[in-house]
């Protein structure tokens, strides 16, 4: 499901304008986003948490030459599924 077929279920369910869905949505995807620069962490509990992990610098390889690189330091942002969300897929 891309944004677009997200915004009409939204709009379906909440009976709501394809614009309010759309404006709603991106209101939700902002909270996540400020809420993990500014705490580092997003939890609706029971249905998922969205965390912020520093990871240091470090050499890989380039696959293709074999040659060493430098991969510098990064913020990666992991996302699990809490048990709500679990047991609705898996139902």
């Amino acid at each position: 499901m891309g944004k677009q077929e997200l915004v009409e279920f939204i709009a379906a369910k909440a009976n709501l304008t394809k614009a309010d869905a759309a404006r709603a949505l991106d209101a939700v995807l902002a909270g996540v986003t400020e809420g993990l620069k500014k705490e580092g962490k997003v939890t609706l509990t029971g249905f998922f948490t969205f965390s912020a992990e520093k990871k240091a610098a470090k050499e890989g390889r380039n696959p293709r030459t074999g040659e060493t690189v430098k991969i510098a330091a990064r913020t990666a942002v992991t996302f699990k599924a809490g048990s709500k969300l679990k047991d609705a897929v898996n139902a």
